[in-house]
């Protein structure tokens, strides 16, 4: 059977939520209604918007392509929670996801999402999600919905102590801050001006930004607020969970590599995703992004994040495995 038409056509939901109230994403942390003028989120508007082509069966399309030019990991997952999220009923909300990347994505072609409507409990609904380019899967998601229950059992760590994202540059800043350095190196200014060109859906603010021409190894934990560009309001949870699945991918895997800045990297790309959703929390405010990367070894490396509310509520944790092979200097190689 269909879902109900609210989470039947999520498209519909998400346009209502910047149609009702259109405006910026600097619209007061309280909820208060945005300024006039239609500056809805671009994730909202085009990235996680699907199109629907069957039951249960959707196409999404591309609005950032990084310059590695393979998929952006956190549009394929969001997309595909998107897609899931049509398949449940209004009054649960998305508690989990885990997803596998089994392919690289072709961005030249779009990308079809085929839900499987797994189970539908009364407490829990799992969909299952194959995302398809050329007749193949490139991922599989399982998603876990809730109806919302209330527990006496609660408690959550303490949100790190650091500046506002008021007193902080966005990363755009600090790239041209870096760019006015008259001793950068052609590569690294050509490679800052490739970034900047990138119209990337989210604003970020690093709170320790690393010395970009430092080689000397860091701790492997980065701390940055990030929120998506643009405004999406007071809507269904589950469509600021399908953007917080596409913001949290964004250097997640890169924490992994502080402690080996002095190698450059041959290769590295996602090999799963997970997220657990715990609390309320509005994508397009901004949110503490506490990442670390408690290992690394075999060319992969394990990291963990946790999107905190400025109110020090713990809203989403994340983990990811990735590959991550660099290039070997002589001395190094066992051949």
């Amino acid at each position: 059977m269909a879902a109900s038409t609210s989470a039947g056509d999520f498209r519909v939901l998400a346009a209502g939520a910047g149609a009702e109230s259109p405006g910026s994403g600097d619209a007061p942390e309280g909820g208060q209604p945005a300024p006039p003028g239609d500056l809805r989120s671009v994730l909202v508007t085009s990235v996680l918007s699907l199109e629907p082509l069957d039951l249960d069966l959707f196409r999404g399309r591309h609005h950032w392509v990084p310059v590695t030019r393979r998929l952006f990991g956190g549009q394929i997952v969001g997309q595909a929670l998107v897609a899931a999220a049509r398949a449940v009923s209004e009054d649960v909300h998305a508690h989990s996801l885990h997803c596998y990347f089994v392919r690289a994505g072709d961005p030249t072609v779009p990308v079809l999402y085929q839900v499987e409507r797994t189970r539908t409990g009364k407490s829990f609904s799992v969909r299952s999600v194959k995302a398809i380019q050329h007749g193949k899967p490139i991922l599989i998601c399982q998603a876990s919905f809730q109806q919302s229950q209330e527990s006496p059992v609660q408690h959550q760590f303490t949100m790190p102590t650091v500046p506002p994202p008021e007193e902080l540059l966005t990363q755009e800043e600090l790239i041209q801050k870096y760019l006015q350095d008259p001793n950068l190196v052609e590569k690294h200014r050509l490679g800052l001006n490739k970034i900047l060109a990138q119209e990337v859906p989210i604003e970020i603010k690093p709170v320790n930004p690393p010395e970009i021409l430092c080689q000397l190894p860091q701790e492997p934990k980065q701390l940055f607020w990030v929120r998506a560009r643009g405004y999406i309001g007071e809507c269904d949870m589950k469509l600021h969970c399908c953007v917080a699945a596409y913001i949290s991918d964004y250097a997640f895997l890169g924490t992994a590599l502080l402690p080996h800045r002095q190698h450059a990297v041959k290769f590295m790309v996602s090999l799963d995703h997970s997220m657990w959703f715990h609390a309320p929390f509005r994508a397009d405010h901004w949110m503490l992004y506490e990442c670390e990367s408690p290992w690394a070894g075999g060319c992969r490396g394990l990291v963990h994040g946790r999107l905190w509310r400025r109110d020090g509520v713990l809203a989403v944790t994340c983990a990811q495995e990735g590959v991550i092979r660099v290039k070997q200097s002589p001395a190094d190689s066992k051949l």
